[in-house]
């Protein structure tokens, strides 16, 4: 489910609460992050409206900066390792932001398994890794095993119930 935006709020949209040198605020509206603001010691001569302009030129300039970001999907070269294993978190994660992968099963119980390079991954593992991109999208092509380091031809169109 995606969760609902961070929009430029007016007062009576948003609680704001102090704790320190962050201001805190929280929008009325149910599924909307709550907001930490560093702000450091200014905010105890600060308004509450003042914190919320400030969180609002924020959102904005996010905003510009999104509305100019074009992104470039980096593939990690053909015999490079694709995935590390990162032992702080315990978990794989990807270097770059396509994975080229095998899909198989195990004969016994029918799980899923995931071969990325020489490591096998089954669902947990897959998406523990995948939570590195939380917050992102994802596209999944699937293609003949010995077709994944190369994009498809694709089309939009309905399947053919016939296939």
């Amino acid at each position: 489910m995606k969760r609902k935006e961070r929009y430029t709020a007016r007062m009576d949209e948003v609680v704001i609460t102090r704790e320190g040198d962050h201001a805190i605020i929280r929008y009325g509206e149910d599924g909307i992050m709550t907001t930490q603001l560093g702000i450091g010691p200014e905010i105890t001569t600060m308004t509450d409206q003042e914190i919320l302009d400030r969180h609002n030129e924020g959102l904005r300039a996010q905003a510009e900066l999104a509305a100019s970001f074009r992104h470039v999907a980096g593939e990690v070269p053909l015999g490079s390792p694709q995935i590390e294993f990162e032992p702080r978190s315990r978990q794989w994660v990807p270097r770059g932001n396509v994975l080229r992968c095998l899909i198989s099963d195990r004969a016994d119980d029918d799980t899923a398994i995931v071969e990325i390079d020489d490591h096998e991954l089954d669902a947990e593992a897959f998406s523990r890794m995948l939570t590195v991109y939380a917050g992102w999208g994802m596209r999944i092509e699937f293609v003949p095993d010995d077709q994944t380091h190369r994009r498809p031809a694709h089309e939009v169109r309905e399947p053919d119930p016939k296939a």
